[in-house]
């Protein structure tokens, strides 16, 4: 009931966790704004989502990009009641002074920038509105430094801290600010890890990884009032409460 017609903008939304959230929420009766590079792929999950559902392609790293994408969501649906910040890169894996510099710094364009940008979007309509959600997907890599993932582990850092600062700005105008650290989830970013044999993550099998309707359950779960607890925090999906909670144990 909380999550029925609301509308959501989910950025990364052509795949893996983006793509599983989008049937998620559109599922449980929402308006369902999908954000990616790939058009095609968007084009195909609005057409299986229904008439609810929104593609509209563009970058997350071009600002130009997501500020048309929401003036776009505002003239079909009216409003914007939650944003989940997905959209992610990985490469480059490699050690810094083999690092492609270009690779490493288009990185941060879109793990850092986007997410500044989506914020810096989203943000007055849902304080004039007296509130909102804005979820953005963190990593275990935020906080721990992992080989050949310098560009990575950085990115997810600072989307960290965009996280707790949007919180620290934004709480008393009814933000409801939180991170997501889904874990390893059996997507193409796990793929691409175990292709690199880098580090320890990428020796994981693939039923090491959850299955991407778990972190989308989890996305559905914190946009209502039983997540408030965790306002202003980052949740570990992996955590044996949160699963119990979400029925997932």
């Amino acid at each position: 009931m909380e999550i029925s017609g609301k509308t959501v903008l989910i950025t990364g939304a052509s795949r893996g966790i983006g793509r599983a959230a989008a049937k998620a929420f559109a599922e449980n009766g929402a308006n369902v704004v999908l954000f990616a590079r790939n058009g095609a792929a968007l084009k195909q999950i609005a057409e299986d989502i229904g008439h609810n559902a929104l593609p509209l392609e563009g970058d997350i790293s071009v600002y130009g990009d997501i500020a048309s994408a929401v003036k776009k969501t505002l003239s079909s649906f009216g409003t914007i009641d939650i944003l989940i910040n997905n959209a992610a890169a990985l490469q480059p894996i490699a050690h810094q002074a083999e690092a492609d510099p270009a690779s490493w710094a288009a990185l941060i364009d879109v793990n850092i920038k986007g997410v500044f940008y989506a914020n810096h979007c989203v943000l007055p309509i849902m304080k004039a509105n007296g509130g909102g959600t804005i979820i953005t997907a963190s990593s275990g890599a935020a906080h721990s430094a992992v080989e050949g993932w310098s560009a990575y582990c950085t990115s997810k850092a600072g989307a960290a801290m965009l996280t707790a600062c949007t919180d620290h700005e934004y709480r008393a105008s009814g933000i409801r600010s939180m991170g997501l650290s889904p874990g390893t989830v059996a997507t193409q970013m796990q793929i691409d890890i175990k292709a690199s044999g880098i580090n320890p993550i990428s020796q994981l099998e693939w039923a090491d990884h959850s299955p991407p309707e778990w972190p989308a359950k989890a996305l559905l779960w914190m946009c209502t009032k039983e997540a408030d607890p965790f306002i202003g925090k980052e949740i570990r999906l992996k955590d044996p409460d949160i699963l119990k909670i979400l029925g997932l144990a």
